[in-house]
């Protein structure tokens, strides 16, 4: 038998963990009633100064603001912001050629300039500009649908070009030598 008075009960064992850390927030809230303020549930009041931010838990696994965002959102809201996105659409389409068009149309073509809305492009061969030609409207669509509308409003497809004769400083106006073939 023990020696301990008969009446008492024996010494509680310690806290640990989440018990000691639930009876801390117990006495705290006995304290904060017995002086009068307001005790709530989940967090402490904030006052009139500072605005309600909601705060959430784990992203989750749909998207969510706070994920990392790619470096082409940023640039496209850069461009936006600056008025640039007229130029960068221009260079997509430069840029960009196979991926607007197509592998099989870029092979045979290549743009050449864009202008105003006019783009200029070189065949490399009168069969493949005439092709290009009767395709325009497809390849229009084309690139509105990868830039945007109102980017090209107009193609200018031109054959290659024929070798120069003109050499050197001075020159004769008209068709050039006629006697070189025959």
């Amino acid at each position: 038998m023990s020696t301990e008075n008969p009446g008492e009960q024996p010494p509680e064992p310690p806290l640990r963990g989440i018990d000691l850390a639930r009876r801390a927030l117990e006495e705290a809230r006995a304290a904060a009633k017995a002086s009068g303020k307001s005790v709530g549930q989940g967090r402490a009041s904030r006052g009139a100064l500072r605005p309600r931010r909601r705060r959430r838990g784990w992203s989750g696994p749909g998207p969510d603001e706070r994920d990392p965002q790619p470096l082409g959102a940023l640039a496209n809201s850069l461009a936006k912001q600056r008025g640039w996105s007229g130029r960068v659409s221009e260079g997509t389409v430069l840029g960009s050629w196979a991926r607007v068009v197509g592998d099989d149309i870029a092979s045979h073509a290549s743009p050449t300039t864009l202008r105003d809305g006019v783009l200029h492009v070189s065949a490399e061969s009168t069969a493949w500009a005439t092709q290009l030609r009767m395709m325009q409207a497809q390849i229009l669509a084309k690139i509105a649908a990868a830039v945007g509308h109102g980017v090209v409003k107009e193609l200018r497809i031109t054959g290659p070009t024929a070798p120069s004769w003109r050499k050197g400083e001075r020159h004769v106006r008209g068709r050039g030598p006629r006697d070189t073939y025959g």
